[in-house]
């Protein structure tokens, strides 16, 4: 128990070839493959750093086949197609969106990761949450909501801003219901 706590695993695995006879080879390499944790966050790191390059390929094949991005407008709800028809454009251009991390929380069961992070975007700090699911082999994003982070205290002047909008969303939405 003492080594566990002050050897790295690579040293306990070292001390435990030589203590009893087992080559390195032999050794399972348990710190050689990337937790789930981080193999997820090497996913959304690369699914963000395809859109600040504009690779609409690489940014699509992170994605599930049945990926959801809904965005921070109301109107925004991008099935996978719609998603790529509405972004073609920009990647085409070179200038998709730029969003980096600044914090980012993981979470995982046996079947299901989900995150959510701050970001840093050209609308200032943005939050992110998302589900990745196992698909053809690789964890990929199967759905991802984006909102803008609004500081309390400035919530009040925000409502204002977008009441009229809401109103009219709001009598169009509940009709669609009926």
């Amino acid at each position: 128990m003492f080594l566990k706590k002050i050897c790295s695993p690579l040293l306990l695995g070292a001390f435990m070839s030589l203590s009893i006879g087992l080559s390195a080879q032999e050794i399972p390499a348990l710190t050689s493959e990337p937790t789930l944790i981080q193999q997820a966050d090497k996913v959304i790191d690369a699914w963000h750093l395809a859109a600040a390059d504009a690779d609409f390929d690489q940014y699509f094949s992170l994605m599930t086949k049945r990926g959801v991005f809904v965005g921070t407008d109301a109107t925004e709800h991008w099935e996978n197609n719609a998603f790529k028809s509405f972004s073609k454009p920009y990647f085409n251009a070179g200038k998709a969106w730029s969003f980096t991390s600044l914090e980012r929380h993981i979470y995982h069961n046996d079947t299901t990761v989900w995150f959510d992070e701050l970001l840093d975007t050209q609308m200032g700090i943005c939050r992110g949450s998302g589900v990745l699911e196992f698909e053809e082999g690789q964890w990929k994003i199967a759905h991802y909501v984006l909102s803008i982070a609004v500081p309390n205290d400035h919530v009040s002047s925000l409502l204002e801003l977008k009441k009229a909008q809401d109103s009219i969303s709001i009598v169009r939405l509940k009709g669609l219901k009926n």
